[in-house]
């Protein structure tokens, strides 16, 4: 069975062509609902081989096609005679074609055939997610090139986070020289060794920008030493890199914060950029995050831009709170938290992805932005758009007691039951332009639910 669809992108067939032999290519068109992890992907489209993980070990090995091979107008993948490592490779057949035609003198026409024995369906929804990304990803690195963005050199911490991985993935195949600063001792050419609490003097020699995302999930229950891992992965590491960021020359310093700034009982007033930090109660989260963007404000002392992106719940089906929520509300147990009426501030992970790119190329943003979409929602919103997305009843509300037994009292008012209206006022402001602005579009999206 044979599926075949076609996209026109707004960039000519070198610069196309060239953006599919990216590192970070196939992260960004891989959908996230499906349970595969990029392992490595191939050097090369004339010969090389990408490696995915399915969950319990099994592997899916891809082979590029060398007597198949064009330059600038077509390569083809299959699945390796290794095929599917732990299953029969007969269970499983996949080869697809890519072809690439000119439209004029800038578009190019991207021509997907895919055989495989996978439901014609399921190859369906990958396609059109695949379309989606291209269109969005080449877009915002078009608005960037635009403004004046060329290939810079940027230090990437918690790159192998959700939001570490997309974003590294997004600049990447966008032609960006990406070094992911580790802890553990460097695998990669583009990787550098950094000590969080010392580091070394020229860690940043020859970097453009720093985006710094590490740090401690929040997640969990706020006893003592939870509390100190939150708070000490975030201050002091952040305001020795934001120092050292500033003494090397670096242009711009993107740090992310969040938006529990603002206190986590803050109500149904909307919440902007000017909104007093603790609005909504000077709880412990508006303290931790008030230290950390202080401390990222210390590049500035050397002249260095820099920006602290207040994130909200950041949505995506590979991971985070979404990845929890989808199998319960698959099996018809979901429901709203609590009463339901508190405000939930959320962000989708490719327009988070894009309020990074952006904080590099807009250079009159400064200070604090507010990451989150246009339109949030109350719990009771959410709860119902996620069960509609997935076709499944919506029958069981949790009482609040459910989260104050697994976070505590204070995680669950932190967390759980947060009620939060933020509002991304200053990207507003600035005619951002989201590709998922209201919840009902990113869910459907990130689920592979779009027309159906």
């Amino acid at each position: 069975m044979t599926v075949t669809g076609e996209v026109q992108l707004p960039w000519d067939i070198t610069r196309t062509f060239h953006w599919f032999a990216q590192p970070g290519a196939v992260r960004r068109l891989l959908p996230p609902w499906l349970p595969l992890k990029v392992l490595s992907e191939a050097q090369s489209l004339r010969a090389g081989t990408a490696l995915m993980q399915l969950p319990g070990g099994v592997r899916w090995i891809a082979q590029h096609q060398a007597d198949e091979y064009v330059p600038e107008r077509r390569f083809v993948d299959e699945l390796a005679p290794a095929g599917v490592r732990a299953l029969p490779t007969r269970a499983l057949t996949w080869r697809h074609e890519h072809d690439f035609e000119p439209v004029g003198a800038h578009e190019t026409r991207v021509i997907d055939r895919i055989n495989s024995n996978l439901p014609q369906r399921a190859v369906r929804r990958m396609l059109d997610y695949r379309y989606r990304q291209l269109r969005g990803d080449f877009a915002a690195h078009q608005r960037a090139q635009d403004a004046g963005l060329g290939p810079q050199t940027i230090a990437l911490t918690g790159s192998s986070g959700l939001v570490g991985q997309a974003l590294g993935a997004f600049l990447s195949s966008g032609g960006h020289r990406v070094i992911k600063l580790v802890r553990h001792t460097p695998q990669q050419d583009l990787e550098r060794r950094w000590d969080p609490q010392n580091p070394q003097h020229d860690l940043l020699a020859g970097v453009d920008a720093v985006i710094h995302l590490a740090g401690a999930s929040i997640f969990g229950r706020f006893g003592h030493q939870h509390r100190r891992a939150v708070m000490a992965s975030r201050i002091e590491p952040t305001r020795k890199l934001a120092q050292l960021a500033a003494a090397s020359g670096v242009r711009s310093f993107i740090s992310a914060s969040a938006v529990g700034i603002y206190g986590s009982q803050a109500g149904p007033a909307e919440l902007d950029e000017q909104s007093p930090p603790g609005y909504g109660g000077d709880d412990f989260l508006a303290d931790v995050t008030r230290r950390w963007e202080a401390a990222a404000r210390s590049a500035e002392h050397g002249g260095v831009r820099s920006v602290q992106v207040r994130t909200g719940v950041v949505l995506d089906s590979a991971g985070g709170m979404l990845s929890v929520l989808r199998p319960l509300y698959a099996a018809g147990l979901g429901g709203r938290l609590g009463s339901g009426k508190q405000w939930f501030s959320w962000i989708g992970l490719d327009d988070l992805v894009e309020i990074y790119h952006r904080a590099l190329w807009d250079t009159e943003l400064a200070g604090p932005v507010n990451a989150v979409a246009p339109h949030p929602v109350p719990n009771a919103e959410f709860s119902t758009q996620l069960a509609a997305v997935l076709r499944r009843p919506e029958i069981f509300p949790v009482p609040a007691l459910g989260p104050k037994l697994v976070l505590g009292q204070q995680g669950a008012e932190l967390l759980a039951l947060a009620d939060q209206r933020v509002i991304p006022r200053l990207l507003l402001e600035r005619e951002h332009s989201f590709r998922t602005p209201r919840v009902e579009q990113l869910l459907a999206h990130t689920l592979g639910r779009v027309g159906q």
